[in-house]
């Protein structure tokens, strides 16, 4: 990045506004800072003006003060970075969000003992006999004893309550006590389990519809609880700077539990924003389920909080994680894209393997051929072992894809089992080079952590969470890329990337005064990047010291 001139067409812009325009002031001015605009010629500034919810101006001190008046609001930065607001391209948040009040959360937890104390802390915040449930976001790699708990250690944190721990979509541990409460008879497992092979107690294993079929016998959250974790979780996505993000939907949410969201939304207290899409929860009759829920919801209804995005990120049940589908899974498959595609809706699929994504998008040029989908944004999402031969052809198609740090819990496995292909997986170099559109993101929460500077971290310094570097140096972006992908790249899945993800004149005001510089603090550092004050809009949705006086609002700007 170029870092040693400052951005001054903003400001001409600014100036080229009618007089009457220019006689109201900023509502907001940032002074003292790192700007990094992620313009096109990735210039820097040292200041920048908002009204009305949108970049009014990047420059200097004193061109901001120069329309700056007496209502106007200034912050002294203190030499900091700023950056745009991060956008994650693919987080299934509102499912997250529903449950963030009442779960554990073992994200960062470096040892078992940790993981434990955690435990310990929710039953002796619980009610009697309440569940405590780990949902996901964390892998045995990350502890120092590299092994998962054992029951053994379970039922000692947490002797009068019910204990469900989910390991991304493939293992699941319960306390007996949480069997007992769901009816499972002593010496039997829950329908669609199977022992652990390793023989650990109270482990079992599973698919992702049989543990997500699991998990949605658990105790839901209370209405009062979705809101109050929706409100928390969104506000902990502020604290480290993400002000959007792409939601896909997922498991275990059916549209009557998007209503905290909404609910939020209506109030105007939604602190980051939300492009959702509908993800298909009735398998074999997904075509007629879309059309039910999308006869009253045009693409793209909303506003610039939350706006409805399309289908996906299951499309239909027979096409989802099925590397051989038949041709009657095909044709109903390329039935429901059609119709899609005539509504002019988006559709973001879940792909895993590139050795099977041919049966994918065979089916998408055959559509294309018949209805152009070049325009509608549609995405690929995972896809971790794409060839230059597959990226070519999602080119081709207008298609994007959707990159997620799987790699960063996953990769020591990946590197056993697949050697050193494992060492461009995902192929981020690769993608970018053959400029396609690709979007940063987590899939958080129930495989990963939320926290967009771990992903970031790791897609500069291909490490596992173990530690093991992995990436080779020709799928490794610059600082600067991987900031980009996780801003403007992610913007386009959301048809947004002209209205935010860099800080340039007329784009909405989305950005966050971080506490370390991303561009200079050693890699090893940038995981533990935060932010100090995260503006949605020109409101401060989220402010920590120093800048706890800065006017904080909740309420997102309208």
């Amino acid at each position: 990045m170029a870092r040693t001139h400052f951005f001054t067409a903003a400001l001409a812009a600014s100036l080229l506004l009618p007089v009457a325009a220019q006689a109201q002031p900023a509502d907001l001015v940032v002074t003292n800072a790192k700007i990094a605009t992620l313009d096109a010629g990735g210039s820097t500034a040292q200041a920048l003006a908002v009204r009305d919810g949108r970049i009014l101006a990047v420059g200097n001190a004193a061109q901001m003060r120069a329309l700056s008046g007496p209502a106007t609001r200034t912050v002294d930065a203190g030499g900091r970075t700023v950056i745009p607001g991060l956008i994650d391209s693919h987080m299934h948040a509102v499912r997250a969000a529903l449950s963030y009040s009442t779960e554990v959360n073992w994200i960062g937890a470096g040892t078992i003992a940790e993981a434990m104390a955690r435990i310990r802390t929710a039953a002796a915040n619980a009610r009697p006999g309440g569940w405590l449930i780990v949902a996901g976001g964390w892998t045995e790699q990350q502890f120092a004893e590299r092994r998962r708990p054992t029951l053994a250690e379970l039922q000692e944190a947490a002797p009068e309550n019910p204990v469900y721990v989910q390991l991304f979509y493939e293992a699941v541990v319960m306390t007996p006590k949480a069997l007992e409460v769901l009816g499972v008879a002593p010496g039997t497992l829950p329908a669609g389990m199977k022992a652990s092979p390793d023989g650990a107690p109270g482990w079992m294993t599973g698919d992702i519809i049989g543990i997500s079929a699991l998990f949605d016998k658990l105790p839901k959250p209370t209405y009062d609880d979705n809101v109050a974790g929706t409100r928390a979780f969104f506000t902990e996505l502020n604290r480290l700077g993400i002000t959007g993000l792409v939601d896909p939907g997922g498991f275990s949410i059916a549209p009557s539990q998007y209503a905290a969201l909404f609910a939020l939304w209506r109030e105007k207290a939604l602190t980051l924003r939300v492009a959702y899409s509908v993800f298909a929860q009735k398998p074999g009759a997904e075509l007629q389920e879309f059309r039910e829920l999308t006869q009253m919801l045009p693409m793209g209804f909303g506003d610039d909080m939350l706006k409805f995005n399309g289908l996906g990120e299951r499309v239909t049940l027979a096409m989802y994680n099925n590397n051989f589908p038949d041709e009657a899974a095909k044709a109903k498959f390329y039935e429901l894209v059609k119709w899609a595609a005539m509504k002019k809706l988006a559709v973001t699929i879940h792909w895993q393997e590139n050795g099977s994504v041919d049966h994918l998008l065979g089916l998408y040029e055959r559509l294309n051929a018949e209805v152009p989908i070049g325009d509608l944004r549609w995405s690929i999402a995972h896809l971790d072992d794409a060839s230059p031969e597959t990226f070519a052809r999602m080119k081709a198609l207008g298609i994007g894809w959707t990159m997620q740090d799987a790699m960063y819990f996953q990769g020591d496995r990946a590197l056993a089992t697949r050697g050193e292909a494992a060492r461009r997986m995902p192929p981020i170099g690769t993608a970018l080079r053959s400029g396609l559109h690709v979007g940063a993101g987590t899939d958080a929460h129930r495989v990963a952590s939320y926290n967009p500077f771990v992903a970031l971290q790791w897609m500069l310094d291909g490490k596992t969470v173990s530690g093991k570097a992995m990436r080779s140096a020709d799928e490794t972006p610059t600082r600067e890329q991987a900031l980009r992908l996780y801003t403007a790249g992610s913007a386009w899945f959301s048809f947004d990337e002209a209205r935010r993800g860099t800080l340039e004149v007329g784009k909405l005001a989305d950005f966050a005064v971080l506490d370390q510089d991303f561009f200079a603090v050693p890699l090893e550092r940038i995981g533990k990047t935060v932010s100090l004050m995260t503006v949605v809009g020109g409101r401060v949705v989220y402010a920590a010291r120093p800048f706890e006086a800065a006017g904080m609002s909740v309420a997102a700007a309208p």
